[in-house]
């Protein structure tokens, strides 16, 4: 969770880099309505945890700010938004959360309207418009603001697929993609004031411009026709990594080496359970030939453990999958069944195994990271330097510190000396070697 106190709206942002991006949106929007005494909840529901969290953080809102105006807007709030309405807050549906009426004083009052979907057959009091009577509304490029030197910027929302164990088609509807001029235009902003690396994002990143006749790798092209010194992407879904994407994250320069992949699981079994699009051997096929095509590529993916149905020998697959794919940047975390979704209705683990075995595979990631970054002591590296003028990322995305500051939203290059745990520390040797 993060959050800030800008010159009146706080937002508090939960979750995924999307929603970081997302909720620049909304503090403008708050902000341009005049909602001083607000603080918004922009909340996730990838987890029954992460729910939890913003359930307890509205709570103590609403304790500790009795007079502000809390708002929960974000996924949990379209999957829970009598729950949120309930314990007193305003909820704003996640198409209307960046709409400057949606925090408008004058015409906040709470108003019934339509239930949300997938709610009990009632009238919730939910603020916002309701988005074009049913219809999701087009999807606007959401970028983060001018406090990192790097910049996330939204490109896509939503999801077409019907992955078993996923909310997202109830919480943000089907997969709606900005359109390649608008994403242009917000690159733009964040290169004019800085931000020498963009991060793309989406809920569903791979799948961009499926819904307008283009694809990602056509927008990744149209960015690099300006002058960005960095382009990374976000989570991607290895069944839709075309030759022409391929090329583009092995071959050009300015696209950093470093893939992360959304893989879920290592067994064939799981993957099937999960209505997956991909087996383990598309996965293990796909990292060999990443690495072999650019050798300093560096792989991450999500993966979770303890999902209906698996028992041991499934998760050795799983487990083995970190070694088999070289994954050295892990998201990991324990199956939690999420209402309404299928796999909640299959038979269960238990919590406790879920959580054991996430565990041990975030164990055994460690342990990988650790091995691939002692292999880079004594090495130099391109160092994007954070506005903390101490740490940053390397092109591979590694976590730097540096040993003597250097001046915040530069490119260095250092000199890498010894780990500290997860970071590395190195010494700067050039400034700004884009200069």
């Amino acid at each position: 969770m993060s959050g800030a106190v800008l010159d009146g709206p706080e937002v508090v942002n939960f979750g995924c880099r999307l929603n970081i991006a997302e909720g620049e949106a909304v503090r403008a929007a708050a902000r341009a309505a005049g909602a001083h005494d607000t603080i918004v909840f922009n909340s996730c529901a990838v987890t029954d945890e992460a729910v939890r969290q913003a359930r307890q953080a509205v709570r103590r809102a609403l304790r500790e700010r009795p007079d502000a105006d809390v708002v929960v807007t974000g996924c949990a709030a379209e999957l829970e938004a009598v729950r949120f309405a309930d314990m007193g807050a305003r909820v704003v549906r996640n198409d209307a959360k960046g709409l400057v009426e949606s925090y408008n004083p004058a015409t906040v009052s709470l108003r019934r309207q339509g239930p949300i979907s997938g709610q009990r057959d009632m009238e919730p009091a939910v603020v916002g418009p309701l988005p074009s009577q049913g219809r999701r509304l087009p999807y606007t490029p959401a970028l983060s603001g001018a406090d990192h030197a790097r910049a996330f910027l939204g490109v896509q929302t939503g999801c077409s697929h019907s992955c078993t164990f996923c909310a997202t088609v109830m919480a943000r509807g089907t997969a709606r993609s900005a359109t390649v001029e608008a994403v242009v235009a917000a690159a733009r902003i964040a290169i004019d004031r800085g931000q020498r690396e963009i991060i793309l994002t989406g809920v569903d990143l791979a799948s961009y411009g499926d819904d307008r006749g283009t694809t990602l790798a056509s927008l990744v092209e149209a960015l690099l026709a300006l002058p960005i010194e960095r382009l990374r992407l976000s989570s991607l879904d290895p069944n839709r990594i075309d030759d022409h994407l391929f090329a583009l994250l092995t071959q050009e320069p300015r696209v950093m080496p470093h893939v992360h992949l959304s893989l879920q699981a290592g067994d064939d079994m799981v993957l099937t359970r999960m209505k997956r699009r991909h087996r383990r051997a598309d996965a293990v096929r796909l990292t060999e030939r990443l690495k072999t095509a650019r050798a300093d590529i560096a792989i991450g993916a999500d993966l979770i453990a303890g999902f209906p149905t698996e028992d041991e020998a499934m998760f050795a697959n799983s487990l083995a999958l970190i070694d088999d794919c070289d994954i050295v940047f892990g998201h990991i975390f324990p199956y939690s069944p999420r209402a309404g979704t299928p796999a909640a209705r299959m038979p269960q683990v238990g919590r406790s195994i879920a959580r054991e075995r996430a565990a041990t595979l975030r164990e055994a990631n460690a342990r990988r990271r650790h091995d691939w970054l002692d292999r880079q002591i004594g090495a130099s590296a391109s160092m994007l330097v954070e506005r903390d003028g101490f740490t940053g990322h390397a092109e591979n995305f590694a976590a730097i510190r540096l040993t003597a500051p250097a001046a915040p939203g530069t490119i260095i290059a250092v000199r890498i000396t010894a780990r500290d745990g997860d970071r590395m520390i190195a010494t700067p040797i050039v400034q700004d070697i884009a200069a």
